[in-house]
């Protein structure tokens, strides 16, 4: 049976028997949505940003040097990247569900075994696993989900999966620095610990059939993708290289370059980690009342806007407000972009997943390339924040011009 067959079943089933049925799926949608919230928090929330805050822990507790510390910090995106690209054979050997419920007890385990300093390579190592679990969930969990969620919710749902990524920021500014009180050490059991838990009271909150959906059963036609489509590709991989500056040098730029000191830094971390909980979910219930493109094009512009600012003003207010927005937009173009996926790519449930698939790891590209390439330009300049805040906000500024030519000769067409 067919996804389309699938879909008029639950529609037809919906319009027959309005009321146990349609609250029985309404259930089991958001009972998959919080599955999905949790895979997010663990493999790209705790994974990823809980690290940040514990660099000067790692430091002032000689198990790394601070140059060592960095090239860690960098295993975690080259292991995203690998995990975009590994995903979908990973879910053609095992399944997508059984390979979520892998990469959550993988990165479980990467935070009990980063515990202990044994060397460079094995931190490293569990660095990048860390890094490789993210990616994996990135493109699998929303695949799996989706499909089980009506057109009219797919906004919504989306940004309940993805709200676990603004999670795992907001904690990286409050639970880390807590569970640093106990001990360097004791913060890793902490993080594994509640991974552990969130791996568990998701396991059996998946859809049952989400196997089926990892390989079709029959041989699907080539597609060539649309232009839009192509372009979307682009687009995700620019706002990618808009959201490095904020998300990376933000606390350094207001403690060093700005003289206002660790306490000032972390606490615009904070605020930019609060809005990142409450963004997808902001984002996506205006993507399924607006439609996707359009939404899309106004989170371009706002986000091009909010990294810009502190080029205009360091005022605080300005400083506010651009961590608030960015923040909410780190996670909340997720939605977005999935579900102008769905749009454009409107009956092939597959090709949905492999243009899903293509828009991580254009994302984890352009992100990796765009840290590297930011910290290079930043030693270059003598320690120039606001170049790369303009850098920033110029791609945001592209990624927008793209999506207005393209409507254009739409138009003309």
């Amino acid at each position: 049976m067919t996804n389309a067959d699938t879909k008029q079943r639950i529609e037809s089933r919906l319009h027959a028997q309005p009321g146990s049925d349609s609250r029985s799926i309404s259930q089991r949608t958001w009972r998959y949505a919080v599955a999905g919230l949790s895979a997010s928090l663990v493999g790209l929330g705790l994974a990823r940003f809980s690290y940040t805050p514990l660099i000067p822990a790692l430091i002032a507790a000689k198990w790394f040097s601070a140059s060592d510390v960095v090239y860690l910090g960098a295993a975690n995106l080259a292991g995203y990247l690998a995990g975009a690209l590994a995903a979908r054979a990973a879910a053609s050997r095992i399944g997508a569900v059984r390979a979520l419920r892998a990469m959550m007890l993988l990165a479980t385990l990467s935070f009990f075994a980063s515990s202990a300093p044994v060397s460079f390579s094995w931190f490293f190592a569990w660095r990048f696993l860390s890094g490789l679990t993210g990616g994996i969930i990135m493109v699998l969990a929303a695949s799996v989900i989706l499909p089980h969620t009506s057109p009219a919710r797919r906004g919504i749902v989306g940004g309940v999966i993805f709200a676990g990524v603004g999670l795992g920021v907001a904690a990286s500014g409050t639970l880390v620095p807590l569970l640093l009180q106990q001990g360097l050490q004791q913060s890793w059991y902490g993080l594994g610990a509640l991974s552990a838990v969130l791996t568990l009271a998701s396991w059996w909150n998946w859809p049952a059939d989400a196997k089926g959906h990892a390989t079709p059963s029959h041989p699907t036609k080539p597609h060539r993708a649309s232009p839009a489509a192509r372009a979307l590709l682009v687009q995700y991989g620019l706002n990618a290289v808009a959201l490095v500056p904020p998300m990376v040098f933000i606390v350094d730029f207001v403690a060093r370059g700005l003289g206002q000191g660790i306490a000032a830094g972390s606490y615009y971390w904070v605020l930019y980690g609060l809005d990142a909980i409450v963004g997808p979910l902001v984002t996506g219930h205006l993507g399924d009342r607006s439609g996707f493109g359009p939404a899309l094009r106004a989170a371009f512009l706002i986000e091009a806007a909010a990294v810009l600012l502190p080029t205009v003003s360091t005022a605080s207010v300005s400083l506010i407000v651009s961590s608030v927005v960015v923040g909410g937009f780190t996670p909340g173009i997720v939605p977005l972009v999935l579900g102008r996926i769905h749009e454009l790519v409107p009956h092939s449930a597959d090709q949905q997943r492999v243009t899903w698939s293509h828009a991580t790891t254009s994302f984890a590209l352009f992100q990796a390339a765009a840290a590297y390439g930011f910290s290079w330009i930043f030693a270059q300049t003598g320690g120039d924040y606001l170049v790369l805040f303009g850098l920033g906000g110029a791609a945001a500024v592209l990624a927008l011009a793209i999506d207005l030519a393209l409507a254009l000769n739409k138009r003309k067409a």
